[in-house]
């Protein structure tokens, strides 16, 4: 099998960009020469091999949902102030915010012209395009109101675990479980086998971000590329937090509801935190729940017959499961 993220970057770096404004589109060239893990567009890929579609008919799907995430991180970096993505300056930092905002917004037009390839090709039925867009829209404003409820948290102290499931199954979880639909449908998959393809990118997503949590309390910070707390430090809400707040004593619960809302943690009440977690089991339980996530994604994926996309999804299932970054 040709790797996935070979053909999908040789796409996008070919894509018929306009010249000109060169302040509109020169941003965009930038960011997608940044590269990145591209595990959106495999999924659409590797899920249309996977129901016995040609991978090469879902490129323009692959290219939609990877300029569709694009055009998120674009904004995301807007709003966190981020200074680096990728290794890369930022846009909005490289040249300015209402560059990054045009550029993001001209990035949300071309991924929805590359879905549109499959209304205006004769090899795909109006009822599949009709699939294919729902599936498109329909995830695209669940990834604005995962965003929403984000933002929402920053200023709140009492979320609960529930919440910021339905949070990051929103803002990060359903953008993979629509590449995997995305792929199927494609394929001219049936119903079931779109469910089960949406399921496995769905599951994997709530772990991938549960996972990113943990990394970012633990990981080796020479591998995940950051220093180890910066959630904390920020004051973000995360799977480790609103486990810790609903499951530590009173008074630890109101020591660590203390730093999370300062949103300049010191190195020690890092530490602190990091052993409330510790020491109440926090990081046990998400280590479970991500476990648990990935083994019902394989359990979905068991569904389908053995082929070198099946393979290709219990890799990536793996990779993503044993991530340092």
């Amino acid at each position: 099998m040709t790797d996935p993220t070979v053909s999908i970057d040789h796409f996008l770096l070919n894509l018929q960009l306009p010249a000109q404004p060169e302040t509109l589109y020169e941003p965009i060239r930038y960011i997608l020469k940044s590269g990145g893990k591209r595990v959106r567009p495999k999924m659409v890929l590797t899920a249309c091999g996977l129901c016995n579609g040609n991978t090469a008919d879902a490129l323009h799907a692959a290219a939609a949902v990877e300029t569709l995430h694009t055009f998120t991180l674009l904004h995301d970096d807007i709003m966190d102030n981020a200074d680096s993505r990728r290794g890369y300056q930022t846009v909005h930092k490289k040249w300015d915010t209402n560059t990054a905002i045009l550029s993001g917004d001209a990035l949300f037009a071309f991924s929805y012209g590359l879905i549109d390839y499959y209304g205006k090709s004769p090899d795909y039925t109006k009822e599949q395009y009709a699939r294919l867009n729902h599936v498109f829209v329909d995830a695209t404003r669940i990834v604005c109101e995962g965003q929403a409820r984000d933002m929402e948290f920053e200023t709140r102290t009492d979320v609960s675990v529930d919440e910021y499931m339905l949070m990051i199954e929103q803002k990060t979880a359903t953008l993979l479980q629509a590449s995997m639909q995305i792929g199927a449908i494609i394929a001219g998959a049936p119903d079931v086998l779109i469910q089960k393809c949406g399921e496995i990118g769905l599951k994997a997503g709530i772990a991938f971000q549960i996972q990113d949590d943990l990394l970012d309390a633990v990981g080796d910070p020479s591998k995940f590329g950051k220093k180890p707390g910066g959630d904390i430090i920020a004051g973000k809400k995360t799977y480790l937090s609103a486990l810790a707040l609903q499951s530590a004593p009173s008074e630890i619960r109101a020591e660590l509801s203390l730093i999370l809302q300062q949103k300049k943690a010191t190195d020690q009440q890092v530490d602190f935190v990091i052993k409330v977690y510790r020491d109440y089991g926090v990081l046990e339980a998400a280590e479970n729940a991500i476990s648990d996530l990935y083994t019902q994604a394989r359990n979905a994926l068991s569904t389908f017959e053995n082929s070198i996309y099946k393979d290709e999804i219990n890799s990536l299932l793996d990779q993503l499961m044993i991530r340092e970054h």
